[in-house]
Parts: C-alpha cells; sequence; structure tokens
C-alpha cells in the first residue's frame, strides 16, 4: 500500500480498538470530519480501510462460528470410548 492507504488503515485499526473498548461510533464521524476537511483522500482510505476491517471481522467470526458448530456436529456423532451401548 502507498503512504496514504498505510496512514489510513493504521488509523482505522487504531479506531475500531477504541470503540471496541468504548461503545463510542461517533469517533468515526468525528474523525472523517477532521480528515476531509484536510484530505478528502485520506478521509476516503480511511473509510474505506474501516469497512474492509469490520467486514472481515465479521466474515471470521462467521468462520469461527461455522466451525465450532461443524466440530460439535462431529464430536456427537462419534462413539463414546467404552461405550458398549451400541
Amino acid at each position: 500500500m502507498g503512504v496514504t492507504e498505510d496512514m489510513a488503515d493504521d488509523l482505522a485499526s487504531d479506531t475500531i480498538k477504541y470503540i471496541d473498548a468504548t461503545g463510542d461510533e461517533d469517533i468515526i464521524a468525528d474523525l472523517v470530519k477532521v480528515l476531509g476537511a484536510t484530505s478528502q483522500t485520506a478521509e476516503e482510505a480511511f473509510l474505506t480501510s474501516i469497512r474492509v476491517r469490520r467486514a472481515n471481522i465479521k466474515a471470521k467470526a462467521l468462520l469461527t462460528q461455522r466451525v465450532k458448530a461443524y466440530k460439535a456436529k462431529r464430536d456427537s456423532a462419534k462413539p463414546v470410548e467404552g461405550d458398549t451401548s451400541a
């Protein structure tokens, strides 16, 4: 990535950590105002990074959920060792 994208991504990462800790979603709008007032390019890169990171977080959560469900289903289908009831 270029300097603009790298800096925007770092800011997005820090922003998401802040939101996770505080629940303060308004910080995004505040940061967009600051960035947009000085650099539309930085504003767009930041918003893109926020969207991409949030999408990735949601996708990873879904994958984790599916893996857990698969393992639970697989493990419940295995016969228990020492079980002679079958």
